[in-house]
């Protein structure tokens, strides 16, 4: 009986020494960085926070009492004061763009793979265009007007190109640190005619994705996706800051996916100033994702790209247009390896 009675003091106090440390650091925090500064634009309807390691042993050195005996598990209460104090001070980490309701909709999914009922349905329901194996080459794009460019181009009619094209691709080329045997280059009235033909073409489906950085006045992709019926992400532009620790970024790159590709990854090397690793390419390859880079942003003349090592599937970037009326030309570089070019219905 005094056992309990004991327990009882201890968790009073301990609830105590909760709100007094949450109300100091949401006071000093509010102040700062207002939980109504995050994005807005995210899909999210019921958050799940994803709390770091290093954030979590923060938070518990924060209670006294909890000295270097602390290694077991956390208690639920212990917990929750993690939870509110990271809340509070870290609102950045309360952002999961993953909502509850989709989990839920992938465990059906599966669910109703595995019944012996659907199985026959469901194998003729699966789109023509995922890919079982891991491998991100040669993913078949769907019929549309970019399909049917790049197959004229790789046929030996669109060899015979004027002298002006000629010169415009290699400057092209040669700006992004690429070679003619890995890209094709084709010539877009605008940003917003290219991001079209990608939306159109690129095979979006009900699993999988498009994660994107892109500013929304030139991202023309996320229509497409949604009309589709697969998932947009809009993620921060901080996510591409490789200082931060524990990048939510690369979290999202390992997420779960029952498709390879899991999708596309939209990203600008270059906003306001900051120019953003090449890093991400590489890794988001080695999670499965394709790989769009905005790098329209660039100076032609200044700023050079060495993408010979990333290799993304999809480049935009303009050159300067020296035989013309128009000061720049927009490009869409498309690498030849990452998708097939035959048509769907030969195959």
């Amino acid at each position: 009986m005094g056992r309990n009675i004991k327990e009882e003091e201890e968790q009073t106090s301990l609830n105590g020494e909760f709100k007094d440390i949450i109300e100091g650091e949401a006071e000093e925090v509010l102040v700062k960085s207002p939980i109504q500064s995050r994005p807005a634009s995210m899909v999210l309807k019921k958050a799940r926070t994803i709390i770091p390691a290093h954030l979590v042993a923060e938070a518990i050195s924060k209670l006294n009492g909890l000295d270097l005996r602390w290694s077991g598990p956390i208690t639920p209460n212990e917990m929750q004061f993690v939870e509110q104090y990271v809340l509070a001070k870290y609102p950045e980490y309360c952002n999961g763009l993953v909502d509850e309701e989709e989990e839920e909709e992938d465990i059906l999914d599966e669910i109703k793979e595995k019944s012996p009922r659907t199985s026959s349905s469901s194998s003729s329901s699966t789109p023509f265009n995922v890919i079982t194996s891991s491998d991100l080459d040669k993913t078949q794009l769907e019929p549309s007007r970019l399909l049917d460019i790049v197959n004229k181009k790789s046929s030996i009619q669109g060899n015979f190109i004027s002298i002006p094209e000629i010169q415009a691709r290699n400057r092209a080329l040669q700006h992004c640190g690429l070679t003619e045997d890995e890209y094709l280059v084709l010539f877009m009235p605008n940003i917003k005619e290219a991001t079209t033909m990608i939306g159109e073409s690129y095979p979006f489906f009900r699993g999988n994705y498009y994660m994107t950085i892109i500013d929304e006045k030139y991202d023309f992709v996320r229509g497409f996706v949604l009309a589709k019926d697969s998932k947009v992400i809009v993620a921060p532009e901080n996510w591409l800051d490789l200082r931060i620790k524990g990048s939510q970024l690369s979290q999202y790159f390992r997420r779960k996916c029952k498709y390879n590709p899991k999708g596309l990854f939209g990203y600008p090397a270059f906003v306001n100033g900051t120019r953003y690793s090449l890093h991400w390419i590489s890794e988001a390859h080695r999670n499965s994702w394709h790989v769009l880079l905005d790098a329209t942003s660039l100076d032609f003349g200044k700023d050079r790209l060495m993408l010979a090592l990333h290799r993304p599937d999809f480049v935009l970037c303009t050159v300067e247009n020296i035989h013309g009326h128009l000061s720049k030309i927009t490009c869409l570089l498309v690498r030849k390896k990452s998708f097939d070019t035959s048509s769907p219905s030969s195959s």
